[in-house]
């Protein structure tokens, strides 16, 4: 596979495609972070104001990812990604011109949304790669279109500070901004007409009912519906922390608590509306077509600890090495960056590694346990110390949370390829929950001993859902097959591109 990367025809044409559409939803939801300090004295903003608007940057990712799974199930990921990527462009353009603490909670929270765009591509990629080459493909798909986090603290502070002539000499963040915004709803446009969902002749899978997830077991159900209760939770903190700074009165907030309520009652109703046949004994899967929920709940966790931790890490860090090592904000930026750069390497490396491995399960628990030891090491260089050493632990942590990641999605399609998109929304929902747990937490620290205890709580949180995965992660049936189970041989995954007729 690695020797045709480059040849941009058939299936790996739409892997380019799809990965820089993740690129650039990364490099607008990732847009706010090198701009933190500026925006924060342009707008007169307090400390709690700006990890609150830290917070809601992740915040509506956790149902959007669901509901983006659904639609992409329903509708395919080129119509889509498409929409997000436009869609895209109004809240950049909402944040650039905002003048309050209440518009940048706005737009943000609108912006958060965007970042639902990977799931898209999860479920793209698998449909034009077979499962032996699943993890490569889905590694270069999450790590290259992950990059755009770093791309926007490597480049954005730069073009802001270029175009400063048009802002009276400051810093032009309003500038970079509303241009992030530009360019993906332009690419948007061109990616519409320039991918297609499925290879030809080969029809796409949907499910055969929409509004919740397709289980094959009634235990199955019920643990869906416990794994749901953190995805409305998450909501009900960021709904809290708005209240504590005042964005939202008691009544506001008694109001949104109920909603979330409801929503959950709503969610578990539409679930037992797509499962009820099985549920009241209609209906029993064949072994053959059953799969365990419990399996999408361990990566789920995985990706709770590994994405979330990204999330909040990136959301943070250009502050950190700020403050802590009294650098400018342009080569704090540029540092900060290099916790993302390794997704170059470290995502697509993460799903190599499971695909040559021989075992998805432990790959996948080798690389959450580094991960926590790297966050451990991280902790040591909290309160300041030698930069450069900083810098490499920096890049050692990231290299294990990002192959986790590559590790947790070449896994995800093998699990039941008819639902992948809302498998997929699910547990890159999870991600999102731990976004906005582990950045509430930071909320409340300060100072050294404040980064001490989030870096450690990231390390500690890691050992476990390692603990988790040795013990309880299942090897996926098919991981490293030609062809995937509802496929027939002859409609091959080729060196060319695809021309078999779909025979199910």
């Amino acid at each position: 596979m690695l020797g045709q990367l480059w040849s941009f025809r058939g299936r790996y044409r739409i892997l380019h495609l799809t990965w820089f559409a993740f690129f650039l939803s990364f490099v607008v939801w990732f847009n706010f972070a090198p701009f933190a300090t500026a925006v924060k004295a342009d707008l007169g903003l307090t400390e709690p104001q700006m990890r609150t608007i830290a917070i809601c940057n992740v915040a509506l990712t956790v149902p959007a990812r669901i509901i983006i799974g659904m639609l992409l199930d329903r509708f395919g990921p080129r119509l889509t990604y498409s929409l997000l990527l436009m869609y895209a462009a109004i809240p950049c353009l909402l944040f650039a011109f905002a003048q309050n603490f209440d518009q940048l909670v706005i737009s943000r929270l609108l912006l958060s949304i965007v970042g639902a765009g990977f799931v898209i591509g999860i479920r793209m990629v698998a449909e034009w790669f077979p499962p032996k080459e699943i993890g490569v493909a889905e590694g270069i798909y999450g790590g290259w279109g992950n990059f755009g986090s770093a791309g926007a603290a490597f480049i954005l502070p730069s073009v802001a500070t270029a175009m400063a002539f048009l802002a009276g000499g400051q810093i032009n963040w309003r500038f970079a901004i509303a241009l992030t915004g530009i360019i993906a709803g332009v690419y948007g446009v061109i990616y519409y007409f320039n991918v297609q969902d499925t290879p030809p002749g080969k029809v796409y899978q949907r499910p055969n009912r929409h509004g919740g997830i397709e289980v094959t077991t009634k235990k199955s159900f019920w643990a869906m519906l416990a794994m749901n209760i953190p995805l409305i939770g998450a909501l009900g903190v960021l709904a809290w922390r708005l209240g504590k700074v005042k964005f939202l009165t008691a009544s506001q907030l008694t109001i949104v608590l109920l909603f979330l309520v409801g929503l959950y009652l709503f969610q578990a109703y539409k679930s037992w509306d797509v499962n009820k046949e099985l549920m009241t004994g209609k209906k029993r899967y064949p072994a053959e077509d059953r799969y365990s929920f419990s399996q999408v709940a361990i990566l789920e966790l995985t990706y709770f600890v590994n994405f979330g931790s990204e999330l909040a890490v990136v959301s943070m860090l250009p502050g950190f090495f700020e403050t802590t090592f009294s650098l400018n904000k342009v080569v704090a930026g540029m540092i900060a960056a290099s916790y993302a750069f390794m997704n170059l390497a470290a995502r697509p490396g993460g799903g190599l590694i499971s695909d040559k491995l021989g075992s998805r399960k432990w790959t996948m628990t080798v690389l959450t346990g580094g991960m926590g030891l790297g966050y451990l090491l991280l902790s040591s260089v909290s309160g300041g110390g030698w930069l450069p050493f900083a810098i490499l632990l920096t890049m050692l942590a990231s290299f294990f949370v990002q192959a986790g990641e590559g590790s947790t999605f070449a896994m995800v399609p093998l699990i039941k390829r008819r639902v992948t998109g809302q498998i997929a929304g699910n547990v890159g929902a999870y991600g999102n929950v731990g976004a906005v747990i582990y950045l509430t937490l930071y909320s409340f620290l300060e100072g050294a001993t404040g980064n001490r205890i989030f870096f450690q709580t990231l390390g500690l949180a890691a050992m476990v859902v390692a603990f988790l995965c040795a013990f309880f992660l299942k090897e996926p049936k098919g991981s490293f097959a030609e062809h995937h189970e509802d496929e027939a041989p002859e409609m091959g995954f080729t060196k060319t591109p695809i021309l078999a007729e779909d025979r199910d």
